[in-house]
């Protein structure tokens, strides 16, 4: 079995207490504690907690813009649709310390503020070119005015969602469920859909309850 580089692990263990806790609550002798080395080995790799959040945030915005890229030729299917928005939302998931304190932690880390700005704009232009493609493929009807407001309503549902789901389980953060998130997204959707579109969606839906 290969062994995980303490780097790594100093991230990995990093990401799983701002989950748990909220990064706030987070000390670099907290994480060293909880991998058992010494905060001296812990400053070897990192200088700061500042530090540690930024690679986390660059994994994050690695994945997210690599998801993000929709080809604007491409017909997309419902089903494809829906699975875009799985995935979305399992990896708001896997960094949800920065969904569910989002304004305070780019207020302490202003060099990410630009960053999560171009990943907010680049999850509506998704949605559009979504959109787009199922008003081509004759499934959705909608006016240009109710398009650029329903984009902007998915992005906010997909940034704002795992905070509003937290709110029910203030005591456990690890037991939030992404999936009635994407229920929520694909029903926003429904007024605009053809009526076979709309059974459709409504039960591909159900499996994320």
């Amino acid at each position: 079995m290969k062994k995980i580089k303490t780097r790594d692990r100093i991230l990995e263990t990093s990401l799983l207490l701002f989950n748990a806790v909220g990064e706030p609550n987070v000390t670099t002798l907290l994480i060293s504690d909880e991998l058992e080395i010494s905060p001296g080995n812990l400053y070897y790799h990192f200088k700061s907690k500042g530090d540690i959040v930024e690679e986390i945030f660059e994994h994050y915005e690695e994945e997210m813009l690599d998801l993000l890229a929709v080809p604007d030729d491409v017909e997309i299917s419902l089903d494809q649709q829906s699975f875009f928005l799985h995935l979305l939302f399992e990896t708001v998931a896997r960094y949800r310390f920065l969904y569910q304190d989002l304004v305070n932690v780019l207020s302490r880390y202003e060099k990410l503020q630009s960053r999560f700005r171009r990943i907010l704009k680049k999850k509506t232009e998704a949605f559009r070119t979504i959109c787009g493609s199922l008003q081509r493929q004759g499934m959705m009807s909608i006016t240009a005015s109710q398009l650029s407001a329903l984009c902007e309503q998915l992005t906010l549902t997909a940034c704002y969602w795992s905070s509003f789901d937290s709110l029910s389980h203030l005591d456990n953060r690890d037991s939030g469920d992404p999936g009635r998130g994407v229920y929520q997204m694909m029903h926003l959707l429904l007024p605009y859909l053809g009526q076979d579109e709309q059974e459709q969606v409504c039960l591909m839906s159900q499996d994320y309850l």
